[in-house]
This record gives C-alpha cells, structure tokens and sequence, in this order.
C-alpha cells in the first residue's frame, strides 16, 4: 500500500479552506457516528466503524516503534482501501491542501499525478514507482478525500479498483460505508484520531 504518503501533522494550515465532501454525505457517507444507523453491526475499530459485508477482509497496520494502529487496511472485490480518519476544524476542510501536499511527495518520488473529478470530489490518480527490488516498475493508486463535522476521511485505493469501471464502484461503495467516530477529545488539526483493535479480537480475520 501508499501508507508512506500521508499528511504533514502538527502544521497549521495556510489559510481556512472549504470542505470538500459530496453534496449528500451526510446521507449517503462517509457518515459521522451522529449519522449513523445505531443498530447496524459495525465492526468497532475506535476512530472508524466498518460495516461488515461478505468477503471482506480487514487489518490493521501498526507502526513499529510505538505499536500504534496507523490505518485500516480492507481488501475487497480485487481492491484495496486504506483509511485514515484524522482531527479537523469545524468549519474549515483539509483536503485541499493535503491533496497538493500528496502530489508533491509524489513528484518527488519521481511518479505521475492526475487531479480529476471523482464521486467524492476532487481525486489524485497516481502512478508512483515501487521501492527497488520490489517486482513491476510502478503501482497505479487513487488517493480520495472527504471534509466531515470536525474530520477528515483519507482512502487510498489501489488493485482493480484504481481502473475504473465496476470494481470502482464496489470500493466507492465500500468508504461510503464508513462511520468516522470523532469524539469529543480536544485535537489539534491533522492528529490522527486513534485508532483501536476491535473488542471481538484480531482484525486480521473475515470482517
């Protein structure tokens, strides 16, 4: 996965920008745990709820030294997802800026971007090289973005889903899908809201 590109924290943004979010999400999703259906069998990650559907599978990706969960990773339909839910101001969005800052990583990794209009809003499509001895020459990745109450909902998809066509749809349908637990803990812009094992046990197993 894309996991090395990821916003710059404990910046404060140049100046306040719009959200960027679909007219309807507050209906159709990414949903705010306030939205959200409560008798839905959500599997509980803390910062994001996953709604389970048939195959599946999700796991957490732990950053080494702290043992901090970093994303959720979900494969699905030939696809995969990584999401990262991360504190934001209330009236302001980050995904404007934090998409110009994914870009630039990216040139500077010596890959190709595209901006286009995608069913979220604004999208990076991206052709990024792989680290070296690793086998295909590069990796085709959709970064997307979506400002919610106090949040901001970063994917980043990859495998068939990255193409177009029906597995694109299937993956969309999978991040509407996500319930963004906020809470009410004072943070900073950009702090990644914490995420946690679910209380049934490993994520690693069939969601």
């Amino acid at each position: 996965m894309v996991s090395d590109i990821a916003p710059d924290q404990g910046e404060a943004p140049s100046e306040d920008q719009p959200k960027s979010a679909p007219a309807d999400r507050a209906t159709t999703g990414p949903l705010d745990e306030s939205e959200a259906n409560a008798v839905r069998p959500y599997v509980d990650l803390g910062g994001v709820k996953i709604l389970p559907r048939p195959d599946l599978h999700l796991r957490l990706e732990v950053e080494e030294g702290s043992k901090r969960v970093v994303a959720v990773g979900l494969d699905y339909a030939g696809s995969t997802l990584q999401v990262q839910p991360f504190a934001a101001p209330r009236s302001s969005g980050l995904w404007h800026e934090i998409r110009q800052q994914i870009v630039d990583q990216i040139h500077k990794q010596g890959g190709t971007t595209k901006v286009a209009d995608g069913p979220f809003g604004p999208e990076v499509q991206a052709e990024i090289p792989v680290a070296a001895g690793q086998p295909g020459g590069s990796r085709v990745a959709r970064f997307i973005g979506v400002d919610g109450p106090r949040w901001f909902l970063r994917g980043v998809i990859a495998g068939e889903g990255a193409a177009g066509g029906d597995a694109a749809a299937q993956i969309e349908d999978l991040f509407r899908s996500i319930v963004v637990v906020r809470g009410n803990t004072p943070m900073p812009p950009r702090d990644l809201i914490p995420l946690s094992m679910p209380a049934t046990g490993p994520a690693a197993a069939q969601a």
